[in-house]
């Protein structure tokens, strides 16, 4: 534009300056003493004062569980959904309001449980909605039995032999509904948390964020090797966009592929050089490479924390309101009456 195609011009609208107590509710936070969420409340309403967007653009949606409270703790809209169904009813939110900024907070059984065809489907349409799943691998808020994420062997309430359910991983189900941001990061991470949230939130698309949470009453330190900082270096892997996977207090292991079979190698002189390992691809178009590293878990493998994938496509909102489009320019009565009888249509007639 040339300074003088300016003149005149309206000024551009300055974004809304918040701070994290502008989305702190007035409801007292009722979450166990020591529970992870506090940490993902604390990011996620630090996260929102950043964004630019106006406080009255947010929606929380959740469904039913420990991590379902979310809504009330936000001064945002919100919906407490019922069981599973928060995707859905954020489909129709996100489709009727495509400027809104919609996140849906569930747990892994939640989501993953009852609401497994729910989550699929809204991952696959890539509907615009931020998905914040969080992984305690236990049935919290009903008082400790095993979920859809918990290990092989788990003793619980309703396993007191040990489950033998094999577990689903969150990160692989998203892919494999291909959802077109797929990221890992934790309760205690801070600022590797928030960097994601950011990124989740300026993407297009179907965003999952599996935030792996600690359930100090059910299942306290499921995830300690991976948020304890003496040992975490050891035993996760950061995927950073354009840079080799290796791990490791010293940096001296990696991952490499061997065909299609990811491996953890020694690195340097005893080992194999940095150019042998795997360079990650965050905006692989097929979502194969991202699956095979959602695959990796120990003890095998050290567990991938960051961006799996990002992939920008026609959002769900975005076609169907392109066809709403065409089709009012196509010259379509907008009668609903008059639509349903085009066509292969009949009367039934009354009874004598």
């Amino acid at each position: 534009m040339s300074p003088e195609s300016s003149v005149g011009a309206p000024p551009a609208a300055k974004p809304p300056e918040y701070q994290k107590k502008d989305f702190v509710s007035n409801q007292t936070v009722r979450w166990c003493p020591g529970c992870g969420d506090y940490a993902i409340l604390d990011s996620v309403q630090k996260t929102f004062a950043g964004l630019g967007i106006p406080r009255e653009k947010f929606v929380i949606v959740s469904g039913i569980g420990c991590s379902s409270r979310f809504p009330y703790y936000m001064n945002t809209y919100g919906f407490h959904t019922i069981h599973g169904r928060a995707p859905a009813v954020a489909t129709g939110l996100k489709l009727t309001r495509p400027d809104l900024s919609v996140w849906v907070v569930t747990g892994d059984g939640d989501a993953l449980s009852i609401g497994g065809n729910h989550i699929l489907h809204a991952m696959r349409r890539n509907v615009d909605l931020k998905v914040l799943l969080f992984n305690n691998k236990i049935y919290g808020l009903t008082k400790g039995q095993f979920s859809p994420t918990s290990e092989v062997g788990k003793k619980t309430k309703t396993s007191p032999f040990g489950s033998v359910d094999r577990p689903l991983h969150p990160i692989s189900v998203a892919l494999a509904a291909e959802a077109t941001f797929v990221a890992r990061t934790a309760d205690v991470y801070g600022v590797h948390l928030r960097d994601v949230l950011v990124r989740a939130a300026a993407h297009r698309g179907s965003a999952f964020i599996e935030i792996l949470q600690n359930c100090l009453i059910f299942n306290d330190g499921a995830f300690d090797s991976v948020t304890n900082r003496e040992i975490r270096d050891d035993h996760r892997v950061e995927l950073v966009h354009g840079k080799p996977l290796r791990f490791g207090r010293a940096k001296d292991r990696g991952i490499r592929l061997n065909g299609l079979t990811p491996e953890v190698v020694r690195v340097g002189p005893d080992g194999v050089p940095e150019e042998a390992l795997l360079v990650h691809d965050e905006h692989a178009r097929n979502p194969g490479y991202a699956y095979t590293l959602s695959q990796m878990e120990e003890p095998d493998f050290p567990v991938p924390v960051g961006v799996f994938r990002e992939h920008r496509t026609t959002t769900y909102e975005e076609a169907v309101h392109d066809q709403i489009r065409r089709a009012r320019e196509g010259g379509k009565s907008p009668d609903l009456a008059a639509l349903l009888r085009e066509g292969d249509t009949w009367e039934v007639p009354p009874k004598p």
